[in-house]
């Protein structure tokens, strides 16, 4: 299972940041990126302040031949296609696009596999048991739902866009 996290906070030429994120997945397949299921688009606080515009988030299970190297490329030039530029850490952005895990692989990178920080996200694990409830983590051995359930009972639940 290739899995995919996509998240925007601005808009991009493409529109509002959940339509950014449609749009998004609609180029990755122009490249051999193809999305095979989806989930639902949820909305998430910005982090780490919190007056940032809210993230529109989700994530794709997802068919390619492209290596985990390659498939990260990919994924750096789709985000500045609409618009990323990498500028502070976790400032606002149009689009970030994140490789979270590749068929179970565990590697050191680039890219690190399984994604470093999946176990700290909710804005990743809520839209990651909507499409593969049955993921595990191939570090840790725990079912997505084991580490959603280790959250804080507040980061457990996020409303849809």
């Amino acid at each position: 299972m290739i899995l995919i996290g996509l998240g925007a906070n601005l808009p991009s030429h493409a529109g509002s940041p959940a339509d950014t994120l449609r749009a998004a997945l609609v180029e990755l397949a122009r490249y051999g990126v193809t999305p095979l299921k989806v989930s639902r688009i949820y909305k998430s606080p910005a982090w780490p302040d919190p007056r940032d515009p809210a993230y529109a988030n989700a994530i794709a299970r997802v068919s390619t031949t492209l290596s985990p190297g390659q498939l990260m490329t990919r994924l750096h030039e789709t985000e500045t296609a609409f618009g990323r530029h990498r500028s502070a850490r976790n400032a606002p952005r149009t689009l970030d696009l994140d490789l979270l895990d590749y068929e179970g692989r565990v590697e050191q990178g680039p890219p690190i596999l399984p994604h470093p920080r999946i176990a700290e996200r909710a804005f990743v694990l809520v839209p990651l048991e909507d499409i593969a409830p049955d993921w595990v983590d191939p570090v840790s051995g725990r079912s997505v739902s084991e580490i959603l359930s280790a959250l804080p009972e507040g980061a457990r639940s996020l409303p849809l866009w």
